[in-house]
């Protein structure tokens, strides 16, 4: 969440910021915080003044029972009872107020990096490069959909997925099975000279699905085990981005670097009939993630970093790209900045996300309670955090088939996956 601070200290600023999402909602929003961060100033200084009383009278009643005057001492005592029913009532209505603001304060997006371009939807994201390895044509056998394709090839069979599991669920099997782990291990040996992997629990807790700015807003969209109180993670960025909440971390200790290879499972609230064909749109999916952990100085590089690395991997697939800046009408609630990283899929004839990175300064880190704290200073400091991409399977696996599909039908494995397909260089049909 933003600091509330803020809201006190720079409130016009705030709302300039916000006002580049273009949603009155969240003007409004701010509204409620200041009205009600007012109301629990005015109450905590009601209550302090209270509580001094009290710790006043409580002093009369020592010197006057030490003069005996038992009477006056007991008069004194009754207001010092009165005023302390007072001061619980106070209390009471001030953890209210509180719990009320935290509620509107999770609501309130992150602040806009100034640097994000201005626009109203994703119609506004200015690309920024490319389209890289796009050829000058695509010959017929390309514009396949990848959903035809693996039917011939029997490497993905989502009628048994939805048998078993019900509607918007994947299986694939065989080279189709082995292409989706090979992508993951890909993506994770990469990675793994600068990011320390990581093997996190798929079920997580309320708070912590909290922390990175899910809940409440996409509650949703996620899958709760509700006897629990635990969720799936629709990302592996939830338990990393938790893994030091509450914690102070040493200013040497950053930037921390984490991957992590998990299924996600996400219940596309409102998207029903829409992509439900092939690999484009499923309830559980794997992913690699990769995650820092930074100060505010070391952020903007790492950014540019992860954007990078995750552009290395879909270039090393053979795969057309280009690179697009999330304007502010677009951006997420919890985004300071953000890039995606699209392919091409010539077969649905539509550029398809296939990572998303994106900066996110101390928004989620001050809800998760990160901190670190700097050489020779007193004092503690929010970390922000910073998650990419590293590879998604669904859609890249898609591209794949439909990129690198032949005139025979069969579809070539890019070079870089052909180590972990057990020697295959194609999948073609039996």
């Amino acid at each position: 969440m933003i600091d509330v601070r803020l809201l006190r200290t720079d409130l016009d600023a705030v709302r300039t910021a916000q006002a580049r999402r273009g949603k009155p909602d969240v003007l409004a929003q701010i509204d409620a915080a200041v009205a009600l961060d007012t109301k629990l100033r005015d109450l905590t200084a009601e209550r302090d003044a209270l509580r001094a009383r009290v710790n006043d009278l409580s002093k009369q009643v020592g010197g006057l029972r030490k003069a005996g005057k038992n009477d006056e001492a007991e008069a004194v005592m009754n207001e010092s009872r009165a005023l302390g029913e007072t001061e619980r009532q106070l209390q009471a209505d001030f953890d209210g107020l509180q719990a009320q603001l935290r509620d509107v304060m999770l609501r309130i997006p992150n602040i806009p990096h100034v640097d994000a371009p201005n626009g109203g939807s994703d119609a506004d994201n200015p690309v920024i490069k490319g389209p890289v390895n796009m050829p000058a044509a695509f010959g017929d056998h390309q514009r396949v959909p990848h959903w035809e394709t693996a039917t011939v090839l029997g490497i993905l069979d989502n009628e048994r997925a939805t048998k078993i599991a019900g509607a918007m669920f994947t299986m694939q099997r065989g080279l189709g099975a082995t292409l989706a782990r090979a992508l993951c291990q890909f993506a994770l040996d990469q990675n793994a000279d600068a990011f320390e992997e990581i093997r996190p629990p798929s079920l997580v807790t309320t708070a912590t699905l909290t922390a990175t700015g899910h809940l409440p807003k996409f509650a949703d969209d996620a899958f709760a085990i509700e006897r629990d109180d635990l969720w799936t993670i629709p990302t592996a960025e939830v338990p990393l981005t938790s893994l030091y909440a509450g914690e102070v971390l040493d200013e040497a200790q950053l930037p921390a670097r984490l991957m992590a290879y998990t299924p996600c499972y996400r219940r596309e609230a409102g998207s029903a009939g829409r992509d439900t064909r092939g690999m484009l749109r499923a309830h559980e999916f794997d992913k690699v993630e990769i995650l820092a952990i930074a100060t505010p100085e070391q952020s903007p590089t790492l950014l540019q970093e992860l954007v990078g690395r995750a552009e290395a991997l879909i270039a090393a697939l053979e795969l057309p790209y280009r690179i697009i800046e999330i304007c502010t009408g677009d951006m997420g609630g919890s985004h300071h900045r953000s890039f995606d990283l699209e392919v091409y899929a010539p077969g649905c004839d539509a550029w398809l996300e296939v990572s998303s990175v994106s900066w996110f300064s101390d928004y989620q880190a001050r809800r998760a309670d990160i901190r670190f704290k700097r050489h020779g200073q007193k004092g503690t400091e929010i970390a922000n955090t910073l998650n990419g991409s590293a590879l998604a399977v669904p859609r890249v696996w898609a591209a794949i088939l439909e990129n690198h599909r032949q005139p025979d039908g069969s579809v070539r494995i890019p070079e870089v996956l052909r180590p972990y397909m057990r020697g295959a260089a194609s999948m073609a049909s039996k």
